[in-house]
């Protein structure tokens, strides 16, 4: 991912206070090299590509010139370990800046890592019919015994869905990063094999929109996809599996299919629902540059009209409240604090 600017920012973002953005700096005693610098060094951690982050760019940001776009947000949250919110770049959530605020001191560093990663769970939210508190403690333990040993809970599977741009990608590997849990993410796994398909059937390797994508592609791609999770599932290991799955978490019947199935072989089902809002969603998919998304980007308006923000899951599940990149903001912070404290 490229640390890019947002294109063609002319408007006033609502809550926008770029100069929080420079009295952080300044409080953190930082000139304006220096921060650039420290800038690009996370963001070569995090994974994320090294932007030029210089002076006169960082200066835009901090006199207004210049809204950052997601992943400089990212990366400017983890170098003041601090929200979005505080760092002036939009308005808190109702209760987010006080329930999420992650500004640890140095000398609260000793276990940090543990309070960074409750906080980032915290994001996970009882959905409809299901105990949010109690599966947050699961993936805690989880994390825990990577270090300990010994599972008393049975195998898990974790169905991580949502719209394109949601962050369910980033969420899915926070958890396979926190438990160990072997990550299943749809693209990377079967596009090597839709590409061709779609192809070989006429059409364009990218195409996610057209009837022949929907109704000759998409079955068997994610029959491909459930087939390694029943794999998994048979060998009584734990998985988190990420895709769209707008068809099939919202079919009740596909779903109670899959929990008994997986209940067969005494493994449980976690559906997880990432929420998101529409200009988010905008900007990750222009930041990610992916062949896939051309069309939604250039027909955006169209696109729109097959996404439903109210849309969930027909069963059980959790909600992930990602809008504005609040969870994604808040894993980040929990990654930087784990990779502190390993030995």
């Amino acid at each position: 991912m490229r640390l890019t600017e947002v294109q063609g920012v002319g408007r006033k973002r609502a809550g926008w206070r770029p100069d929080k953005l420079r009295d952080h700096r300044e409080a953190h005693g930082l000139t304006l090299e220096e921060a650039g610098e420290r800038l690009r060094l996370l963001a070569e951690e995090a994974g994320l590509e090294v932007p030029a982050a210089n002076p006169q760019t960082l200066s835009m940001h901090e006199t207004g010139e210049s809204y950052p776009g997601p992943p400089y947000r990212r990366v400017y949250c983890l170098l003041y370990r601090a929200t979005e919110p505080s760092l002036g770049f939009r308005p808190a959530l109702p209760g987010e800046e006080t329930a999420f605020e992650v500004t640890p001191l140095p000398e609260q560093r000793n276990g940090s890592h543990v309070i960074a990663v409750e906080r980032a769970l915290t994001r996970i939210a009882d959905g409809g019919g299901i105990d949010s508190y109690g599966w947050q403690q699961r993936v805690m333990e989880a994390w825990k015994r990577r270090r300990t040993g010994g599972d008393p809970h049975k195998p898990c599977v974790v169905l991580v869905g949502g719209f394109a741009g949601s962050g369910k990608t980033e969420f899915a590997r926070f958890l396979t990063q926190l438990t160990g849990w072997p990550l299943v993410d749809k693209d990377p796994l079967t596009r090597p094999l839709v590409e061709p398909l779609l192809t070989a059937l006429g059409a364009q390797p990218h195409d996610r929109h057209t009837e022949v994508y929907r109704e000759k592609v998409r079955p068997a791609e994610y029959a491909a996809l459930m087939q390694v999770v029943y794999s998994n599932v048979a060998c009584g290991i734990s998985s988190v599996v990420t895709a769209p799955f707008i068809a099939e978490l919202t079919d009740e019947e596909w779903m109670q299919r899959l929990i008994n199935k997986c209940s067969a072989q005494g493994v449980d089902v976690a559906p997880v629902w990432v929420r998101c809002d529409v200009e988010s969603m905008y900007e990750y998919i222009s930041a990610r540059g992916a062949a896939r998304d051309a069309w939604k980007l250039e027909c955006w308006n169209e696109y729109l009209q097959t996404v439903d923000l109210d849309l969930r899951p027909a069963v059980p599940h959790l909600v992930v409240d990602n809008r504005l990149g609040s969870a994604i903001s808040l894993a980040d912070q929990a990654r930087q604090a784990i990779k502190t404290m390993s030995p």
